[in-house]
């Protein structure tokens, strides 16, 4: 596995989700290569408190989305994937319709054309029938759609746990080895009885 992963951060909330999984992965030893959008720049900030500087650091490196000539504009860069995340529901309809606007949606369009991994984690709610269709041509195509959907069954107690939640099964989309969430393990004899 090359250990170069592309992180696109788009416009929708949930920046909480794409900060995590940058820490993660740079504690991984990953080189993470971030894409911000326009959009994602306001909501980063607007919900975090964060600037592009906080992804100026050793192993990561940081694009805008109009740096079409970057490395994760072509298919000749070796790479393990890419995650857009949080994914709006415009980059989504972008990206399932083949429109490569920006770096961004170009990288995405090379990751499905090279059968690379691409894990769109999208955070919206309700969906229109032009997001299901959008998200069936990602998923048609190879890519994976990926609600920021946190499970209850561990118990979560904060915020962080909810969010760890969603980042570990990211990760496990690209076969990443991770303990950030507890893992399911079934209901015991005692537990069955108590039902």
């Amino acid at each position: 596995m090359s250990k170069h992963i592309i992180l696109g951060i788009t416009g929708a909330s949930g920046a909480i989700y794409g900060l995590r999984l940058f820490d993660v992965l740079l504690s991984l030893d990953f080189e993470v290569h971030v894409i911000l959008s326009n959009a994602g720049k306001k909501v980063l900030w607007m919900e975090t408190g964060h600037k592009i500087v906080y992804f100026k650091r050793p192993g990561a490196h940081l694009y805008l989305e109009n740096q079409i000539e970057a490395l994760p504009a072509s298919g000749s860069w070796p790479n393990s994937g890419m995650i857009v995340c949080p994914c709006s529901m415009a980059t989504l309809g972008a990206i399932g319709n083949g429109i490569g606007d920006n770096l961004i949606h170009r990288a995405a369009d090379v990751c499905l054309k090279e059968r690379r991994k691409l894990i769109l984690v999208i955070r919206e709610t309700p969906l229109n029938i032009i997001h299901i269709e959008n998200m069936l041509k990602v998923s048609r195509a190879g890519g994976v759609v990926f609600p920021a959907c946190p499970g209850f069954y561990n118990n979560p107690q904060e915020i962080s746990d909810l969010v760890n939640h969603v980042v570990c099964r990211i990760l496990d989309q690209l076969g990443i080895k991770n303990n950030l969430c507890p893992r399911w393990e079934g209901l015991k004899n005692k537990d069955v009885k108590e039902v």
